[in-house]
C-alpha cells in the first residue's frame, strides 16, 4: 500500500459524515436538545476519556473486551467511554452530590465500542439521552419513557414501538426455581442475545422440574398488552416477580395519562446488555431495522458504587440509527435548501459584502461569492449548491 493510500483511510468502525449527512444529524440533534430542555433537563458534557476502573464499575469486567484502552504517562489504564450513563453517574456522585434532587441531565455525545461494524452499528457512534436521578418510583420511569417517545417523534419518526420489560420479573423467577448464580448468568446472556435455541438447551440441561423449565422458556415470548401481564401474573408464585409486574402496570397507567400508550408493548424478555439495570427496562424498535433505536431503564445501585446512593433512570437514543430509520421509511426530509447566494460582477465586491451583511442581519442564510462571476456562472453555482435565490450585484 502506498503512503498516500494509507493516509486516506480511516480506522475500522468509523465513518465520514459528508455535508448532507452532517446536516441531517445536526437537525436531529437540535430537535432532541430542544425537547430535552423543554422537559427540564440540563445538558452535561463529560470527557471522552475516562479511567478504565471508572467505566467498568457496576458492570464488572464484562464490558472491558469491547472498549478502546490505552495508558497515560503514569501507566494508568484509560479508555474511551463506551456509554454515557457511567460517566454521568460519576459526576452526579461527586461534583453534583449537593444539588437539589431530582437531578435531570441530558447529553448528546459520541461513544466508542469495539464490535463488528455493520449497517447501523459502528465502533464510533453518537447518542443523545437523559438521566433522571433521585426519584425511585414509577413517575420517574414513566417520564423518561414518555420523553424517549417524544424525542423520537420530534426527530421525525412516526412508526416505532417501545418494548417495556422488568428485570426483577426474570430475577424473581430464577430465584423461584432455585437456579445457581452460574446458571442464571448463562440464561441472562441467552435472553439478552435473543437466542431461543441456546436458551432452551441450557434450560433442558438443568435438573429443574418440567413446569419450571416451561416457565423459563416462556419468558422471551411474553409480549403484548395488559392481558399478557395478567397471564404472567398467574405464572409466578414469588413476590419479587409480582411486584415487578405491578410496577409495569403502574408505569403503563401513567403513560396512558401522557397519551403515548399506543407506542408501548410489554416484552418481559427484554433484559438489556448492561449489568447495572435494577428495574424497568425498555427498547424502541422500528420496522426495517433489526436493532433498537433506543434503550434504557432503571439503575438504582450505580451511584452507590461511586459512594453516593441515589436511585436513577434514563435512556439513550442512537442518532445514526434514527437517521437510517428515517431514510428506510422514506419519510420526508426537512427543507435543507439555503436561501441566498450573493454574487457580483468584477469590481463590485464592496456592494456585495454590504448586501450579504444585510441579508444575514435579517436572519437569512447567505453565502458571498469570493471571486467576480458572470451572471450565468452565478446561477449555475446557486443551483449546484442548493440555494433558493441568486442575488447578482452589478
Amino acid at each position: 500500500m502506498h503512503k498516500n493510500e494509507f493516509m486516506l483511510e480511516i480506522p475500522y468502525g468509523t465513518r465520514d459524515l459528508l455535508p448532507k449527512e452532517a446536516a441531517k444529524k445536526r437537525e436531529i440533534e437540535a430537535a432532541l436538545a430542544g425537547t430535552f430542555y423543554k422537559w427540564g433537563y440540563d445538558e452535561i458534557v463529560t470527557p471522552t476519556i475516562e479511567y478504565l476502573d471508572t467505566l467498568t464499575i457496576g458492570n464488572g469486567r464484562s464490558v472491558e473486551p469491547h472498549m478502546f484502552k490505552f495508558f497515560d504517562k503514569s501507566n494508568r489504564t484509560l479508555a474511551l467511554r463506551h456509554e454515557m450513563t457511567t460517566p454521568i453517574a460519576r459526576v452526579a456522585a461527586s461534583r453534583l452530590k449537593d444539588e437539589k434532587l431530582p437531578l435531570k441531565l441530558s447529553y448528546i455525545s459520541s461513544v466508542y465500542r469495539y464490535e463488528q461494524a455493520q449497517t447501523g452499528r459502528q465502533c464510533e457512534f453518537y447518542q443523545a439521552g437523559v438521566e433522571l436521578m433521585g426519584i425511585p418510583n414509577a413517575t420517574a420511569d414513566a417520564e423518561v419513557i414518555a420523553l424517549a417517545i417524544e424525542g423520537l417523534r420530534q426527530a421525525g419518526l412516526k412508526d416505532f414501538q417501545i418494548c417495556l420489560g422488568q428485570v426483577e420479573f426474570i430475577n424473581g423467577i430464577m430465584e423461584q426455581v432455585k437456579l445457581s448464580p452460574e446458571q442464571q448468568d448463562e440464561i441472562r446472556y441467552m435472553m439478552e442475545k435473543r437466542d431461543l435455541v441456546g436458551l432452551g438447551t441450557i434450560i433442558d440441561q438443568t435438573n429443574l422440574s418440567q413446569n419450571s423449565k416451561d416457565i423459563l422458556k416462556k419468558i422471551p415470548v411474553l409480549h403484548g398488552k395488559t392481558e399478557m401481564l395478567k397471564q404472567a401474573y398467574n405464572m409466578v408464585v414469588n413476590e419479587q416477580s409480582k411486584r415487578a409486574l405491578d410496577n409495569l402496570t403502574e408505569i403503563y397507567n401513567l403513560l396512558k395519562v401522557y397519551g403515548v400508550e399506543s407506542y408501548v408493548n410489554f416484552d418481559l424478555g427484554v433484559i438489556r446488555d448492561f449489568a447495572y439495570y435494577t428495574g424497568m427496562v425498555f427498547e424502541a424498535y422500528t420496522p426495517g431495522l433489526g436493532f433498537p433505536l433506543c434503550g434504557g431503564g432503571r439503575y438504582d445501585h450505580m451511584l452507590s458504587d461511586f459512594g453516593n446512593a441515589c436511585p436513577a433512570t434514563g435512556f439513550a437514543l442512537g442518532i445514526e440509527r434514527i437517521m437510517l430509520a428515517i431514510d428506510r421509511q422514506g419519510l420526508p426530509e426537512k427543507n435543507s435548501q439555503k436561501q441566498f447566494y450573493v454574487a457580483y460582477a468584477e469590481g463590485n465586491v464592496e456592494k456585495a459584502i454590504e448586501r450579504v451583511n444585510q441579508l444575514r442581519k435579517q436572519g437569512n442564510t447567505a453565502e458571498l461569492a469570493l471571486l467576480g462571476q458572470s451572471e450565468k456562472e452565478a446561477k449555475a453555482y446557486q443551483i449546484d449548491k442548493n440555494y433558493v435565490e441568486c442575488v447578482y450585484i452589478v
